[in-house]
């Protein structure tokens, strides 16, 4: 996933973009889980979950465009 520093660079609209895409991938993969169906790469989930937070630590960090 990305890095760190890659994240703080980005935008807050392409953090919630991006944010969005991985909670749609995190949906489909939770469901292949419960079905029974093989995943390809199950450790995936993991590294979705801690990239959202990531996401999420940044978005709630990131200093808003308004007064101050």
């Amino acid at each position: 996933m990305k890095k760190q520093k890659d994240l703080a660079k980005a935008s807050e609209a392409e953090l919630t973009s991006k944010y969005e895409d991985l909670k749609k991938e995190l949906i489909k993969l939770n469901a292949q889980r419960s079905t029974g169906t093989n995943m390809e790469n199950p450790s995936r989930i993991r590294i979705i979950k801690r990239t959202i937070a990531r996401i999420n630590t940044f978005l709630r960090n990131k200093p808003k465009g308004g007064s101050q």
